[in-house]
C-alpha cells in the first residue's frame, strides 16, 4: 500500500522520499517512479531506530528540502496469543507501530511549524477501534496510533498551527502480504480490502484534508456500538466474526513498502 501511496503522490507531482528497510523493493520502487518521468528518493531506514531516522531526515532536509506531506505507514504484526508471542516481538511492533510516529513526526515536524503548513497522515486500522482476538499488541498498537494522532491534532489546534493537518486511517483488513489469511463473515459488509481502493481514499483525504477516514463504511457504526455494555459489545463482535477473522492467519516475517 506504502508503494501504491507513493507512486500516487509522485504522478500528482510531488518529490517522493520513500523509507524502507528493504533495499530491493526500495531500489525497485525508485526505479519504476523515476522510470515513469516522476521524482523519487529511498533510503534503506530502520523507522523504528531514532537516531537513524533523524540522521537520515538531515539528509533528506539537505538533499530534497523540507517535507510537507508524512505518511507513517510501515506496520508489523504476530498473529498472534500474548502468551504465544516472543517478548522481542512485542517490542519491534511497538517500535515500528508506535515509536516510529514519534521519530519520524518530530524530525520533520519543526519545518511545518515554522511554515504553519503541512500534512501528516497516519495508518492505523480497525483493530484500534476495538480489541481483536491474536491481536493484543497490533491492536493496542494501532491504539496508540489513533491516540498519538488524535493528540497531535489537538496539540498543533491549541498552539496555533492551524495550517497543519493530521489524518488517521482506520480500514478494515487489506489485501496486503501483511494480512495474508485473514477472514471476514460478512465479505459485502466488511469486505478485505484492496489496495489501491485503500490508497485512493488516503490521496483523497489528503487533498481534502479530511482527519479521519473508516474504510468501509461499516466500521463508522463501530463507535456506536461501543455506548453498549462490554458483554453486549463482545456479541455483537462475535455475531460479525471479528474474533475468528485471524483464524487462517499467516502473514509475512517482515514489513515492507506496502505494510
Amino acid at each position: 500500500m506504502g508503494r501504491l501511496m507513493a507512486m500516487k503522490m509522485a504522478r500528482l507531482g510531488g518529490r517522493v522520499v520513500v523509507y524502507d528497510v528493504a533495499a530491493e523493493a526500495l531500489e525497485a520502487l525508485v526505479d519504476e517512479i523515476c522510470a515513469a518521468g516522476w521524482e523519487a528518493r529511498g533510503y534503506v531506514c530502520d523507522v523504528s531506530d531514532r537516531r537513524e531516522v533523524h540522521r537520515l531526515a538531515a539528509e533528506v532536509k539537505a538533499k530534497v528540502g523540507p517535507a510537507h506531506i508524512i505518511v507513517n505507514n510501515a506496520g508489523i504484526i504476530s498473529g498472534q496469543r500474548l502468551l504465544d508471542i516472543p517478548d522481542e516481538r512485542i517490542e519491534a511492533v511497538f517500535g515500528v507501530n508506535v515509536l516510529a510516529l514519534f521519530w519520524v513526526t518530530k524530525a520533520f515536524l519543526p519545518e511545518m511549524i515554522e511554515r504553519n503548513s503541512g500534512h501528516i497522515v497516519t495508518m492505523a486500522s480497525a483493530a484500534g477501534l476495538l480489541g481483536v482476538n491474536r491481536q493484543t499488541d497490533y491492536s493496542a498498537s494501532k491504539h496508540a496510533a489513533i491516540g498519538f494522532t488524535e493528540s497531535l491534532r489537538v496539540e498543533l489546534k491549541k498552539g496555533g498551527y492551524t495550517g497543519i493537518k493530521t489524518t488517521i486511517v482506520e480500514p478494515f483488513y487489506t489485501d496486503t502480504g501483511m494480512m495474508e489469511g485473514v477472514k471476514s463473515r460478512f465479505p459485502r459488509l466488511l469486505p478485505i480490502l484492496k489496495q489501491e481502493e485503500v490508497a485512493d481514499r488516503v490521496i483523497r483525504a489528503v487533498l481534502q484534508d479530511e482527519q479521519e477516514i473508516r474504510v468501509p463504511f461499516m466500521l463508522n457504526l463501530v463507535p456506536v456500538f461501543r455506548v453498549l455494555p462490554v458483554a453486549l459489545f463482545d456479541r455483537v463482535a462475535e455475531f460479525f466474526g471479528v474474533h475468528e477473522s485471524m483464524e487462517g492467519f499467516v502473514g509475512r516475517s517482515e514489513a515492507g513498502i506496502d505494510g
